[in-house]
Protein backbone atom coordinates (compact mmCIF):
# COMPACT_ATOMS: atom_id res chain seq x y z
CA UNK A 1 0.00 0.00 0.00
CA UNK A 2 1.38 3.41 -0.96
CA UNK A 3 1.32 5.99 1.76
CA UNK A 4 1.61 9.71 1.13
CA UNK A 5 4.77 11.24 2.60
CA UNK A 6 4.16 12.78 6.05
CA UNK A 7 0.68 11.16 6.24
CA UNK A 8 0.04 9.07 9.36
CA UNK A 9 -2.78 7.14 10.93
CA UNK A 10 -2.70 9.07 14.19
CA UNK A 11 -3.19 12.81 14.94
CA UNK A 12 -0.30 15.27 14.64
CA UNK A 13 0.01 18.83 15.91
CA UNK A 14 0.66 21.64 13.45
CA UNK A 15 3.88 23.64 13.89
CA UNK A 16 3.90 27.43 13.74
CA UNK A 17 6.46 30.16 14.37
CA UNK A 18 6.05 33.58 16.00
CA UNK A 19 8.59 36.37 16.35
CA UNK A 20 8.94 39.27 18.79
CA UNK A 21 10.68 41.95 16.74
CA UNK A 22 12.16 44.69 18.95
CA UNK A 23 13.18 48.15 17.79
CA UNK A 24 14.48 51.28 19.54
CA UNK A 25 13.49 54.86 18.66
CA UNK A 26 16.14 56.53 20.81
CA UNK A 27 13.91 56.69 23.88
CA UNK A 28 11.64 53.64 24.00
CA UNK A 29 11.74 49.96 23.09
CA UNK A 30 9.13 49.21 20.43
CA UNK A 31 7.57 45.92 19.30
CA UNK A 32 6.48 45.20 15.75
CA UNK A 33 2.91 43.90 15.48
CA UNK A 34 0.71 42.92 12.54
CA UNK A 35 -3.06 43.28 12.34
CA UNK A 36 -4.70 39.99 11.46
CA UNK A 37 -6.61 40.07 8.19
CA UNK A 38 -8.29 36.67 8.63
CA UNK A 39 -10.03 34.66 11.34
CA UNK A 40 -9.47 33.71 14.06
CA UNK A 41 -8.98 37.06 15.80
CA UNK A 42 -9.46 39.05 12.60
CA UNK A 43 -8.72 42.72 13.29
CA UNK A 44 -6.63 42.04 16.40
CA UNK A 45 -2.90 42.66 16.59
CA UNK A 46 -0.42 39.81 16.81
CA UNK A 47 3.26 38.96 16.57
CA UNK A 48 4.38 38.19 13.01
CA UNK A 49 4.42 34.47 12.23
CA UNK A 50 2.57 31.58 10.71
CA UNK A 51 2.49 27.87 9.92
CA UNK A 52 5.59 25.95 8.89
CA UNK A 53 5.50 24.30 5.49
CA UNK A 54 6.54 20.69 4.99
CA UNK A 55 9.62 21.66 2.98
CA UNK A 56 11.11 24.18 5.42
CA UNK A 57 12.66 24.41 8.88
CA UNK A 58 11.27 26.66 11.59
CA UNK A 59 14.11 29.14 10.93
CA UNK A 60 13.17 29.27 7.25
CA UNK A 61 9.50 29.55 8.17
CA UNK A 62 9.84 32.59 10.43
CA UNK A 63 12.08 34.42 7.95
CA UNK A 64 9.54 33.80 5.18
CA UNK A 65 6.64 34.90 7.37
CA UNK A 66 8.43 38.08 8.45
CA UNK A 67 9.11 38.98 4.86
CA UNK A 68 5.55 38.21 3.74
CA UNK A 69 3.87 40.05 6.61
CA UNK A 70 6.24 42.99 7.17
CA UNK A 71 8.35 43.23 3.98
CA UNK A 72 11.75 42.99 5.67
CA UNK A 73 14.28 40.30 6.55
CA UNK A 74 16.14 40.68 9.87
CA UNK A 75 19.83 39.83 9.95
CA UNK A 76 19.70 38.66 13.57
CA UNK A 77 17.02 36.25 14.79
CA UNK A 78 17.15 33.78 17.67
CA UNK A 79 14.88 31.01 18.94
CA UNK A 80 14.09 31.32 22.65
CA UNK A 81 11.09 29.17 23.63
CA UNK A 82 8.35 26.77 22.56
CA UNK A 83 4.68 27.35 23.42
CA UNK A 84 2.45 24.29 23.44
CA UNK A 85 -0.66 25.00 25.54
CA UNK A 86 -3.41 22.68 24.25
CA UNK A 87 -5.95 25.45 23.64
CA UNK A 88 -3.60 28.19 22.37
CA UNK A 89 -5.17 28.16 18.88
CA UNK A 90 -8.93 27.65 18.37
CA UNK A 91 -8.44 26.11 14.90
CA UNK A 92 -6.40 23.05 15.78
CA UNK A 93 -3.60 21.70 17.97
CA UNK A 94 -0.72 24.08 17.29
CA UNK A 95 2.78 24.21 18.78
CA UNK A 96 4.61 27.50 18.24
CA UNK A 97 8.39 27.91 18.10
CA UNK A 98 9.09 31.46 19.29
CA UNK A 99 11.88 33.75 18.13
CA UNK A 100 13.04 37.26 18.89
CA UNK A 101 14.81 39.70 16.62
CA UNK A 102 16.48 43.06 17.22
CA UNK A 103 16.34 45.54 14.35
CA UNK A 104 16.87 49.19 13.62
CA UNK A 105 13.41 50.62 13.05
CA UNK A 106 12.42 50.93 9.41
CA UNK A 107 9.31 51.16 7.29
CA UNK A 108 7.18 48.02 7.39
CA UNK A 109 4.18 47.14 5.26
CA UNK A 110 1.44 44.67 6.08
CA UNK A 111 1.08 41.81 3.60
CA UNK A 112 -0.11 38.23 3.12
CA UNK A 113 -2.71 37.56 5.88
CA UNK A 114 -1.71 40.73 7.77
CA UNK A 115 -3.74 43.84 6.91
CA UNK A 116 -1.33 46.23 8.63
CA UNK A 117 2.06 46.26 10.39
CA UNK A 118 3.09 48.85 12.96
CA UNK A 119 5.52 49.61 15.79
CA UNK A 120 4.06 49.91 19.31
CA UNK A 121 5.67 51.10 22.54
CA UNK A 122 5.74 48.35 25.16
CA UNK A 123 3.74 50.57 27.50
CA UNK A 124 0.96 51.13 24.96
CA UNK A 125 0.20 47.71 23.55
CA UNK A 126 -3.22 46.79 22.10
CA UNK A 127 -4.98 43.53 22.93
CA UNK A 128 -3.05 40.66 21.34
CA UNK A 129 -4.36 37.55 19.60
CA UNK A 130 -3.71 33.97 20.72
CA UNK A 131 -1.16 33.71 23.58
CA UNK A 132 1.06 36.41 22.10
CA UNK A 133 0.99 38.51 25.28
CA UNK A 134 2.65 35.56 27.05
CA UNK A 135 5.14 35.06 24.21
CA UNK A 136 6.07 38.75 24.25
CA UNK A 137 6.55 38.76 28.04
CA UNK A 138 8.88 35.75 27.77
CA UNK A 139 10.79 37.40 24.90
CA UNK A 140 11.32 40.57 26.95
CA UNK A 141 12.47 38.51 29.95
CA UNK A 142 14.96 36.70 27.71
CA UNK A 143 16.21 39.99 26.30
CA UNK A 144 16.75 41.41 29.79
CA UNK A 145 18.71 38.34 30.86
CA UNK A 146 20.89 38.13 27.77
CA UNK A 147 21.86 41.79 27.62
CA UNK A 148 24.22 41.17 30.57
CA UNK A 149 26.10 38.42 28.73
CA UNK A 150 25.74 39.27 25.03
CA UNK A 151 26.04 42.60 23.19
CA UNK A 152 22.54 42.22 21.79
CA UNK A 153 21.69 45.87 22.39
CA UNK A 154 24.13 46.99 19.72
CA UNK A 155 21.87 45.49 17.05
CA UNK A 156 19.36 48.22 17.93
CA UNK A 157 21.87 51.08 17.66
CA UNK A 158 23.27 52.92 14.67
CA UNK A 159 26.82 51.95 13.79
CA UNK A 160 28.10 55.07 15.56
CA UNK A 161 26.53 56.22 18.81
CA UNK A 162 27.18 58.19 21.97
CA UNK A 163 27.36 56.75 25.47
CA UNK A 164 24.16 58.60 26.51
CA UNK A 165 22.43 56.97 23.52
CA UNK A 166 23.61 53.55 24.71
CA UNK A 167 22.60 54.28 28.29
CA UNK A 168 19.05 55.17 27.20
CA UNK A 169 18.87 51.85 25.35
CA UNK A 170 19.98 49.81 28.38
CA UNK A 171 17.58 51.73 30.62
CA UNK A 172 14.69 51.12 28.19
CA UNK A 173 15.37 47.39 28.00
CA UNK A 174 15.97 46.83 31.71
CA UNK A 175 13.39 49.31 32.99
CA UNK A 176 15.84 50.98 35.39
CA UNK A 177 17.81 54.22 35.63
CA UNK A 178 21.61 54.24 35.82
CA UNK A 179 24.00 56.76 37.27
CA UNK A 180 25.55 58.45 34.23
CA UNK A 181 29.16 58.36 35.44
CA UNK A 182 28.94 54.78 36.67
CA UNK A 183 27.41 53.61 33.39
CA UNK A 184 30.12 55.34 31.38
CA UNK A 185 32.85 53.84 33.56
CA UNK A 186 31.46 50.31 33.29
CA UNK A 187 30.82 50.38 29.55
CA UNK A 188 34.27 51.78 28.79
CA UNK A 189 35.95 49.26 31.10
CA UNK A 190 34.18 46.44 29.30
CA UNK A 191 36.30 47.11 26.22
CA UNK A 192 33.49 46.26 23.81
CA UNK A 193 33.15 49.80 22.45
CA UNK A 194 35.83 51.90 20.79
CA UNK A 195 35.95 55.64 20.31
CA UNK A 196 35.36 56.65 16.71
CA UNK A 197 36.29 59.66 14.63
CA UNK A 198 32.89 59.54 12.98
CA UNK A 199 30.61 62.36 14.10
CA UNK A 200 27.19 61.86 15.65
CA UNK A 201 24.56 64.45 14.91
CA UNK A 202 23.58 66.16 18.15
CA UNK A 203 19.87 66.48 18.86
CA UNK A 204 18.41 69.88 19.69
CA UNK A 205 18.44 69.07 23.40
CA UNK A 206 22.26 69.04 23.45
CA UNK A 207 24.25 72.23 23.89
CA UNK A 208 24.97 74.04 20.63
CA UNK A 209 28.58 73.82 19.54
CA UNK A 210 29.34 70.68 21.55
CA UNK A 211 29.78 67.52 19.51
CA UNK A 212 29.60 64.43 21.74
CA UNK A 213 32.19 61.69 21.36
CA UNK A 214 31.04 58.84 19.20
CA UNK A 215 31.72 55.14 19.68
CA UNK A 216 31.28 51.91 17.77
CA UNK A 217 30.90 48.28 18.83
CA UNK A 218 34.20 46.37 18.90
CA UNK A 219 33.12 42.91 17.79
CA UNK A 220 36.63 41.40 17.78
CA UNK A 221 37.18 42.32 21.43
CA UNK A 222 33.78 40.92 22.38
CA UNK A 223 34.38 37.62 20.56
CA UNK A 224 37.73 37.21 22.35
CA UNK A 225 36.16 37.94 25.74
CA UNK A 226 33.24 35.61 25.04
CA UNK A 227 35.63 32.83 24.04
CA UNK A 228 37.38 33.20 27.39
CA UNK A 229 34.07 33.41 29.27
CA UNK A 230 34.93 36.88 30.55
CA UNK A 231 32.11 39.03 29.20
CA UNK A 232 29.50 40.18 31.68
CA UNK A 233 27.89 43.62 31.97
CA UNK A 234 27.04 44.63 35.54
CA UNK A 235 25.94 48.14 36.53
Amino acid sequence: MNRQQYAYEYPHAAVATDCAVFGFDGQNIKILLVKRGIEPYKGLWALPGGFMRMNETTDECIRRELHEETSFLPSVIEQFAVFSAIDRDPRERVVSVAYYSLVRQSEVVGGDDASDARWFALGALPDLAFDHKEILAKALQTLREKIHFEPIGFDLMDRYFTIPDLQRLYEAILGVRFDRRNFMKKILQSGVISESNEGVAAPASRHAGRTPKSYTFNKDVYEAMKGNGRFKMEF
